[in-house]
């Protein structure tokens, strides 16, 4: 099937659910999603929502909020409550599972208190390609959808239209939540995250391209593109960033040789 013809049954995807609210993260995917919406509903009859916790960064968040204004779409910040529970904390290889399950019911609640019967979401047909036990949970509740999904497209696709609707999302590398940087069995707590977050913000400025610091309690290990790792391993430059990472809380800080990997973290689950 052809992007054009993806793109029209997208539109009578929107158009046969009306009034929608979109689960609204500021990624390529859901901010295409959104813009996707607005053209088939109207921006009066789309509601952008971004889940806030502690898995979603401050710049996330206020990323999420330029987008949005971009867009010209309705935009709230919904609080959710993942951390109160305890099949979520626990952190076991359903961890986005529990999350999705948590977040999603809370949000088809709140919606459906405000008028809106649907939610979609920014899933598209090559995120099959990877483990993703929250698909499980959106797959169960009905009033969530996956237009993107449903509709064919690619992630491939979506980059290419979102550049010709000229959104400046089309070339925005691919993110997970910070939960994802976290060895699987170590607790989940926001100091966690937040240990995660800063420790990326500190690296940022010595490299490009995708960024992962996995939380192996004690240990820090830094994944980056390849063509950075010697960058990083330079004398100067592991002294800084070690010394900046221990002060944050890790007793140490490992450069991981194989570079960045999506998902690296699910190879122990094999």
């Amino acid at each position: 099937m052809k992007t054009e013809e993806k793109l029209n049954r997208l539109e009578e995807i929107f158009q046969s659910l009306g009034k929608t609210v979109v689960a609204f993260s500021g990624g390529a995917d859901s901010t295409f999603l959104t813009a996707a919406a607005v053209r088939a509903l109207g921006k009066e009859n789309v509601l952008a929502v971004t889940a806030v916790s502690a898995t979603l960064t401050d710049d996330e968040q206020a990323e999420a909020v330029t987008l949005a204004g971009k867009i010209g779409v309705k935009h709230v910040l919904l609080e959710t409550d993942e951390f109160s529970d305890a099949l979520f904390t626990a952190n076991s290889a359903e961890r986005c599972y529990f999350c999705k399950k948590i977040r999603f019911q809370a949000l088809v609640g709140w919606a459906a208190d405000r008028g809106y019967s649907w939610i979609v979401e920014g899933t598209n047909v090559d995120d099959a390609g990877d483990y993703r036990p929250g698909s499980r949970a959106v797959a169960e509740l009905p009033a969530v959808r996956s237009p993107l999904k449903e509709a064919g497209l690619t992630k491939a696709e979506i980059r290419e239209v979102s550049k010709q609707w000229n959104l400046p999302t089309w070339e925005k590398p691919s993110a997970a939540c910070l939960a994802s940087r976290i060895e699987y069995g170590l607790p989940l707590t926001p100091e966690r995250l937040r240990q995660v977050e800063e420790a990326e913000k500190l690296i940022r400025p010595f490299c490009k391209g995708q960024l992962r610091v996995r939380h192996h309690g004690s240990l820090a290990r830094i994944e980056v593109e390849p063509e950075w790792i010697s960058k990083l391993a330079e004398p100067e430059t592991a002294r800084a960033i070690s010394g900046k990472l221990k002060s944050l809380g890790f007793h140490h800080v490992a450069l991981d040789l194989s570079g960045y990997k999506m998902g690296s973290l699910n190879q122990d689950l094999k």
